[in-house]
């Protein structure tokens, strides 16, 4: 994988923009009306108060608390960064709370508790209970983190987990199953070596001594060493809970003839020497952050038959925590769990396991640049595999429910695994699988508007992240003082920079854009001043000269203005092809609205050719077009002469013979809302439309306008279609991410 750089400004600006911090809270219910608050505050809520008070389990029917996990910490090991407090770990424990929401959908609140006194901490936590669900214990130090946890565990009756622990050991265990199934070798016959006896290192040797490892073929190794009976120096009652009657004293020692190791400790804690003389098909996890105790290449060099898994993104075998935890506690608080048993976190591990073993599917490997299949580099799911939501809770809610942890067991578990289907923002997956293929088209994209810093910073990522190269439009002296300005100084040197007065390529851009235009009222001069002068245009012929891949341009002027300095050099007039798809995310959508862009008024021929586009553009994102021609009117009701047209055009495209789903005229609501379809049993979408087919220019750009800035939705667009070459023309409200994501369209020649 391309090497991810990122600055601290990047990371500061992440966290800056667009408000402080990772997450916000939005009410679930109406809060308009004088009603709306008597209903949710006084007096309407005294009645769900004293239900409770009666019954506490109605509490997860009528409150967030089944579905709201506290990630708690008290800053004393903060990733490898150490003692940082409670403060300064507010950060990571918001980064934890969002990745529960992104990859399980619980809803979580990071809590800091400003005190490194274990009582202290216990006694907070316990008096929160009544409010959540359950409570995810972070970056606590041990041995600190175990009596902790413990304590917790026997006061409280929601489920405790401290994810430092025990989701790295549910993580290493699934790959561990995987790793041994494919060396043909049994958990209870294998030498096994840990080096790192703390939080992490004894969770993940406790859970797979509870799937079978004998405690005697198990060796703990710390700073100290070989974790024996009768060493006394650097003890404790949890290492010595897995000391073991043997001569070894050293790691390297422990190595000799081992079939496995797990490592939770330091870089280079292990040598190529230890790994030449472990037992043949050895497996490695050198899970040490942020650089492994050995890395892949250093091991194979000396074991071509390990099989080698880290905790970093760019090797195979990730053991990555978010695997495990937000699956976890989904099937755990679906149960109204008490606890998170042994028999879950197995039941995780085997289910994790059973998963890499599987097919992989198209969008994952498109997601990841490569195809993927169970075997030696892939013993372990990738954390964006879409069917962990659906896979994985189950398999946990059944093991809580086997063994008496389940307070409302689930009776339906076919209907629960569709409600886990049907609950994930798609737009995620589609935006990765996007950023996957412009990282593997590594396009040369042209930003035409070097002069805004916003296109700056989204030049200066496009190159940082890997997608490929960034050429800038511009003078070099104001990029050099915008990124300045802008903290990002270092990327000067980074980004090729070009204009009309250091190009080589000038006379011929002018040449070219004569022939063009020399019939159309423009003169030399004209053509001088729009070739040298005009960046949209000077970026146009860049890329009609294959001096770039992708063209992005418009955040500075108005969409219409900049398509009209574009087609003196491109074709893109209504009846040259060109069409505008704007993709509308929100709320967990995507919906594609055509044409926001070229088409004043289109007829029913100029529809269906905007309906093939948008069904193009849909197929190219990743979704299955169902394209809906929409009105005011539905089904010729009421009748009008403007919606005359929109009836028309499905008959157009049936008799093209198209190979997608299409339908109208209808309004927004019926092609939207599955209970409104219903209500038209004829109609040939097998579901929600995703493409939107609207009658003019103007009523597109007002429903794109609309949504985003009253329903708060994201916008990408519109997506410029039907043309030769990759042009996308963002709007004058985008932001950096928003043009980020058009520049990789623009690389993926999504057109």
């Amino acid at each position: 994988m391309p090497n991810n750089k990122v600055t601290d400004a990047d990371a500061l600006a992440y966290h800056l923009e667009p408000t402080p911090g990772k997450f916000e809270i939005t009410a679930s219910v109406p809060m308009t009306t004088q009603r709306d608050l008597s209903l949710a505050y006084s007096p309407g809520v005294a009645v769900p108060c004293v239900a409770i008070a009666d019954n506490p389990e109605l509490a997860y029917d009528y409150t967030n608390k089944g579905n709201l996990v506290a990630v708690i910490s008290n800053g004393t090991a903060v990733l490898g960064l150490g003692n940082l407090g409670a403060l300064g770990s507010k950060p990571v424990m918001e980064g934890k709370a969002v990745l529960f929401k992104r990859f399980a959908d619980v809803n979580s609140i990071d809590i800091e508790l400003d005190t490194e006194n274990p009582e202290e901490f216990i006694n907070a936590v316990k008096l929160m209970g009544p409010t959540f669900g359950g409570i995810n214990l972070e970056d606590i130090k041990a041995p600190e983190c175990f009596i902790i946890e413990q304590a917790l565990k026997e006061v409280m009756d929601i489920p405790v987990f401290h994810d430092d622990q025990h989701g790295t050991a549910v993580i290493c265990a699934a790959g561990l199953i995987n790793a041994l199934h494919l060396s043909g070798k049994k958990i209870q016959d294998v030498k096994i070596v840990l080096n790192g006896a703390g939080a992490a290192g004894i969770a993940c040797i406790e859970l797979l001594k509870s799937m079978g490892a004998k405690h005697n073929n198990c060796i703990v190794c710390d700073t100290k060493g070989v974790i024996y009976q009768g060493r006394t120096e650097g003890m404790n009652q949890w290492k010595s809970a897995h000391a073991i009657s043997t001569e070894l004293r050293s790691l390297e020692d422990a190595m000799s003839g081992a079939d496995v190791f797990l490592g939770v400790s330091v870089k280079g804690a292990v040598t190529a020497e230890m790994v030449k003389s472990m037992a043949p098909d050895p497996v490695i996890f050198a899970m040490a952050n942020p650089d492994p105790e050995i890395t892949p290449e250093e091991a194979h060099a000396v074991r071509p038959d390990a099989i080698v898994a880290t905790g970093r993104s760019d090797y195979p075998n990730q053991v990555n925590n978010v695997l495990g935890f937000p699956y976890l506690f989904r099937g755990a608080l679906d149960i109204h769990a008490r606890a998170i048993n042994d028999e879950m976190k197995i039941a995780c591990a085997r289910a994790l396991a059973d998963l890499a073993r599987e097919e992989v599917p198209d969008e994952v490997a498109l997601a990841y640049g490569t195809q993927l299949s169970f075997g030696r580099d892939y013993i372990i799911p990738t954390p964006f595999d879409p069917r962990l939501i659906y896979r994985i809770p189950p398999a946990v809610a059944r093991a809580g429910m086997d063994t008496g942890a389940a307070r409302r067991p689930i009776v339906d578990m076919d209907g629960y695994e569709l409600s886990l289907k049907t609950r994930m923002d798609p737009t995620a997956s589609i935006l990765r699988g996007i950023n996957a293929r412009a990282r593997s088209a590594q396009a040369r994209i042209i930003f035409a508007e070097g002069d805004d810093e916003r296109v700056l910073r989204a030049a200066v990522l496009y190159q940082r992240q890997g997608f490929g190269k960034s050429i800038v439009v511009g003078r070099e002296s104001d990029v050099r003082q915008r990124l300045e300005a802008a903290g990002l100084g270092d990327a000067a040197g980074e980004l090729e920079v070009v204009n009309a007065a250091n190009t080589e390529h000038l006379e011929d851009y002018k040449n070219y854009l004569y022939q063009r235009l020399q019939r159309k009222g423009f003169d030399t001069t004209d053509v001088h001043r729009l070739a040298a002068r005009d960046r949209h245009v000077f970026g146009s012929l860049m890329l009609a000269h294959g001096h770039g891949d992708g063209l992005v341009t418009g955040v500075t002027r108005k969409s219409a203005h900049v398509l009209e300095l574009i087609s003196h050099v491109y074709d893109v007039g209504p009846h040259d092809g060109a069409v505008g798809v704007t993709a509308i995310l929100s709320k967990g959508k995507i919906i594609l609205i055509a044409d926001t862009l070229v088409h004043e008024w289109p007829n029913e021929n100029d529809l269906a050719d905007i309906a093939e586009r948008g069904a193009s553009v849909a197929r190219a994102l990743g979704l299955e077009p169902r394209v809906a021609f929409v009105s005011f009117s539905t089904f010729g009701y009421p009748i009008s002469e403007r919606a005359e047209k929109m009836r028309i055009a499905p008959d157009v495209l049936q008799k093209r013979g198209v190979d997608f789903e299409f339908e109208g005229e209808m309004a927004v609501d019926v092609a939207l809302n599955v209970n409104e379809m219903k209500k038209y049993p004829f109609s040939r979408l097998s579901g929600p439309a995703n493409v939107l087919v609207v009658p003019a220019r103007h009523s597109a750009s007002i429903s794109v306008k609309l949504m985003q800035e009253m329903g708060g939705a994201t916008v990408i667009g519109p997506i410029l279609t039907g043309i030769d070459k990759p042009i996308q023309i963002c709007s004058t409200v985008s932001s950096v991410n928003d043009i980020l994501n058009m520049a990789a369209i623009a690389a993926c020649n999504i057109r």
